[in-house]
């Protein structure tokens, strides 16, 4: 606590200093103006435009200030340009929204935007780190219902499609299971929904199995799986050395043993297998409801190579937030939105077996229609 203070302190210390010495026009006032309410407004306003609380503000400010990843410009400190990278990628708004806001012109939105997403990316190494497989996952550990079962399963991993802007000579290669053209990220996470390994960029076309590979194989950004130890994935993903997926042609999903309980060895594998892998689907999940900007289902403002570093830089915030400033009220709203995927995904399996097997009905009815007339006129 005392530390959370200490940053908005120091913080609010240099804003202030800076702000004297800067303050010189109409425009000046302005976002001066503004950032004293983003700096003085209650934690849930603070939410609802930066997508974090104050503490969690001012100390990001601080890592990104104080660590040289960032520096005051002539007529803009770093509290500035970061407030105005996170109300973006917060509410995927544009540079002209932002311009009228805060009173910059276009091209200094722009700067200030990839000055901050350049800074946010070099925390990889610290808030984006893969497990060395030294120490079971405590909720592995403290769940009967997976220890000592898992107790070598490091995290789970999945893929995940955002949408992408590409030219029309490369578009279909980015459409996938989408209408639109999408690009697929790899990524793994820990059981508390902090991601350890992420990957953008690939071609929505492109399958699970084939972006695992050449994670797997390249020379830079390896995804590295300890010896003896696994990921869980689904049936998408092959089963192989340090992957882990369930059973096929076996009741998998949470919301199948709602009613009906296990009822052999794979079954009650698969189902503990679900309920512990849901952890990259809930990770995905709080992402994508954090920062719209890589959420949303219209084109993005930006080319797919800049988006694939916006998807990244979010990431690591949502790394940096799960760590500081959680939101334990954003992670329950994304667990009740999956768990009325699943009941949606059940009712649409069950109507489907039914249709079948009227259809088996009719077409077993005709056969032996037709094999009575058959031996009737024979």
């Amino acid at each position: 606590m005392y530390a959370a203070y200490a940053a908005i302190l120091v913080s609010v210390y240099h804003r202030s200093n800076y702000m004297e010495r800067s303050i010189s026009n109409e425009g000046d006032y302005e976002r001066h103006a503004l950032m004293e309410r983003l700096t003085l407004m209650d934690n849930e306003d603070c939410y609802n435009q930066l997508r974090m609380g104050k503490d969690a503000f001012a100390r990001l400010v601080n890592i990104l200030w104080g660590t040289g990843r960032l520096r005051n410009s002539a007529h803009s400190n770093v509290e500035e340009q970061v407030a105005k990278f996170l109300h973006i990628v917060g509410h995927n708004l544009r540079n002209r929204t932002m311009k009228f806001y805060f009173k910059r012109s276009s091209e200094t939105i722009s700067r200030h935007f990839h000055q901050v997403l350049r800074a946010i990316i070099s925390l990889d190494d610290v808030f984006l780190k893969q497990p060395d497989g030294l120490k079971c996952p405590q909720e592995i550990k403290n769940n009967t219902k997976f220890w000592p079962y898992f107790k070598d399963c490091i995290g789970a991993i999945d893929g995940s499609h955002f949408r992408v802007k590409v030219s029309n000579d490369v578009v279909q290669r980015y459409r996938g299971r989408k209408y639109y053209p999408t690009q697929n990220v790899l990524a793994a996470c820990s059981f508390d929904l902090k991601f350890t390994y992420v990957l953008p960029g690939w071609e929505g076309s492109a399958s699970d199995s084939r972006i695992l590979d050449n994670a797997l194989m390249r020379d830079f950004d390896k995804l590295i799986v300890p010896q003896g130890k696994y990921y869980l994935a689904d049936a998408g993903f092959q089963l192989k050395t340090g992957f882990l997926t369930p059973y096929r042609s076996t009741r998998y999903h949470l919301k199948e043993y709602s009613v009906h309980q296990p009822e052999n060895a794979r079954e009650v594998f698969n189902l503990r297998h679900s309920s512990l892998r849901n952890a990259i689907e809930r990770a995905f999940g709080v992402l994508k409801k954090r920062f719209p900007i890589i959420a949303s289902g219209t084109e993005p403002h930006y080319p797919v190579d800049t988006q694939s570093d916006i998807i990244l830089a979010c990431c690591i915030l949502h790394n940096y937030l799960m760590g500081v400033d959680p939101n334990e009220r954003l992670i329950a709203e994304v667990d009740r939105e999956l768990f009325s995927e699943e009941a949606e995904f059940e009712s649409m399996v069950l109507s489907l077996v039914e249709k079948c097997k009227e259809g088996e009905i009719l077409r077993e009815k005709i056969a032996m229609d037709m094999w009575k007339d058959y031996n009737r006129n024979r």
